[in-house]
């Protein structure tokens, strides 16, 4: 079907035609012809933030919780360059997103214009591919490929610059044609791969699933396919930052995170194991550590959507490329028909030996009855909410890692956070978006004060599109990662890791027109947490927490996943001076 209409219009028909709702932007004036087509229809919303990077983390967190692709509209220049911080994070996290920018007529381009940038080339490196579009016949058909990029094979952010005599000229719209894309990625595995990887869990010892966010990009089905061999088969499965809730965190093959601050038990679990089995992970440094201690005696497989992933940092012995919910399928009907075979008196004693390592208990802490831990605020928060249709974001640091532990994750894309960029700010937006997709669910924030404070203007749009957002602040008034680091690496020079002027949370809830609670008495934090979930409308829970808490588990920088700070869990009798022991 093809229509005669205006570039500015093609943009709306093509973002209706793809089953866009919701678009977050911020207008300017190379991009006004594409907001006054807004203006004159009804079936698009648009969120008006306060800032171009809140706009990205907020389609993040859109697009993380439904599994479709976050869109944004900004203007060109400064509307685009502050667009990039959003878009590198989307892109080392995988995350679907068809940013559109303005640019300044086709005829100035070039010529240092005003709000002129080269945003291609300043794009070209943080997405996953961008477009300038310079004749309006070929806008819609540009579009399309857009969102066909953005959600095939390993999902990710992709741009298209549009310059503003392109948005008021006439042009030939067509409508959607799926089959017209040259970009078809490979989503079968091979077979004789898949025959092999399941020969080797027949029998494996100690085999490990290693998984990660890939899983969760590739729908539901991989999740529900995921937990069917892991409970079929028996062994245990543990997860990146990134793919928490693709196996439910009660599952009874359930290790826990692994990684830098993972879990004990899973990291010696990736140690120990001889079958180690990445299921849509990319072994980031924050996982593998030391790379020639990773996992040194397995035989490793990857399933991965993404070629260039594998191989690329940990040499694999069974490298299958492919869509995780078509390899998990055909890995299932090979070991079915094979007839369900594992070595089940190897894995009564692996599992036999991870029960001694969890026996550990390395998310211990020592608890205060004088100064709210942020692990029993967490606790509790989980406690307190844990029935709710419940999503969760995070800034970035302690608070994220904190999270990640004492957060308990039963279903897919119901966790969204900063993994591969480590963004600051990225959580207050990505948990507007998420409200904005689910508007009665429980959308809460877990935050450092000094992350949110990145990103606290979006608290304008919370407030004005009344979402009942929940900032849950752990403030120790640090910079709590810096400060450890700082503590254990550094001398114990603390080099400005803090603030000297922190706004009062409460006050400052209060000038937006939203909610502020303060507490910072334990005895007083569980009836803090109800009012907050209880209170209709955005809420800024500042909880005043132990200033100089330490995450623990920890890897150092550079070591093996055996080498653990482990804080409060002490596995020797002998707490080393700091209050740590490396195992």
């Amino acid at each position: 079907m093809t229509r005669e209409m205006t570039g500015a219009k093609m943009v709306v028909q093509a973002l209706k035609d793809q089953g866009v709702d919701v678009v977050f932007g911020y207008p300017g004036g190379a991009v006004l012809p594409i907001y006054d087509e807004i203006f004159l229809q009804n079936d698009i919303r648009h969120v008006l933030v306060r800032h171009e990077q809140g706009a990205v983390h907020a389609a993040e967190g859109y697009a993380r919780s439904t599994g479709k692709p976050g869109v944004v509209l900004v203007t060109s220049g400064p509307g685009a360059t502050n667009a990039v911080t959003g878009l590198t994070d989307a892109l080392l996290d995988s995350i679907p997103l068809v940013v559109l920018t303005g640019q300044v007529p086709t005829f100035m381009i070039g010529s240092d214009a005003f709000q002129e940038a080269d945003t291609i080339g300043i794009t070209r490196p943080c997405t996953k591919h961008n477009w300038l579009v310079k004749d309006t016949d070929k806008l819609a058909g540009t579009l399309h490929e857009a969102f066909h990029v953005a959600t095939t094979g390993r999902p990710g952010p992709v741009l298209v610059d549009i310059p503003k005599d392109v948005q008021f000229a006439n042009g030939t719209y067509n409508s959607p044609k799926p089959a017209a894309s040259h970009y078809q990625p490979q989503v079968k595995g091979d077979m004789e791969e898949i025959t092999e990887l399941v020969a080797a869990l027949e029998t494996a010892k100690r085999p490990v699933f290693y998984t990660g966010g890939g899983v969760i990009n590739s729908g539901n089905a991989a999740s529900q396919l995921l937990r069917e061999l892991v409970d079929g088969t028996g062994i245990p499965v543990t997860s990146t930052l990134m793919g928490l809730g693709a196996y439910p965190a009660s599952g009874k093959n359930w290790l826990g995170m692994l990684g830098m601050h993972g879990l004990y038990e899973a990291n010696m679990a990736m140690h120990g194991c001889d079958l180690m089995i990445n299921i849509g992970a990319r072994f980031d440094d924050r996982i593998t550590g030391k790379i020639d201690a990773f996992s040194p005696k397995s035989k490793k497989a990857h399933i991965d959507i993404d070629p260039s992933s594998i191989n690329k940092v940990i040499r694999v012995d069974i490298p299958i490329v492919g869509d995780v919910a078509h390899v998990l399928e055909d890995i299932l009907k090979v070991w079915k028909s094979r007839g369900r075979k594992v070595n089940r008196e190897a894995l009564a004693k692996w599992h036999k030996q991870i029960d001694e390592w969890r026996a550990v208990n390395c998310l211990n802490f020592k608890n205060s009855d004088q100064t709210i831990k942020p692990q029993y605020a967490l606790q509790r928060l989980e406690e307190l909410t844990k029935g709710h249709d419940r999503y969760i974001t995070t800034e970035v640091g302690q608070h994220q890692m904190w999270a990640a532990q004492y957060l308990n994750f039963e279903d897919p894309n119901r966790w969204m956070t900063s993994g591969g960029l480590g963004t600051m700010g990225y959580g207050f937006p990505a948990s507007i978006g998420a409200q904005m997709a689910h508007p009665d669910a429980l959308v809460i924030n877990v935050a450092g004060e000094a992350s949110w404070l990145m990103n606290m203007q979006e608290m304008g749009t919370a407030v004005q599109f009344r979402l009942p957002v929940k900032q849950f602040i752990l403030n120790n008034e640090r910079l709590g990662m810096v400060r450890q680091w700082q503590e254990l690496l550094h001398g114990e020079r603390y080099s400005q890791s803090w603030s000297e002027a922190l706004p009062d949370f409460v006050k400052l809830a209060e000038a937006f027109g939203a909610k502020g609670i303060c507490v910072s008495d334990p005895k007083d934090l569980d009836d803090a947490i109800m009012e907050m979930i209880e209170y209709d409308g955005p809420v800024i829970f500042d909880c005043l927490v132990e200033k100089h808490e330490n995450c623990f588990p920890m890897i150092p920088s550079g070591k093996a996943h055996n080498e653990m700070l482990l804080g409060e869990a002490d596995t020797q009798g002998v707490i080393q001076a700091g209050g740590a022991v490396l195992v």
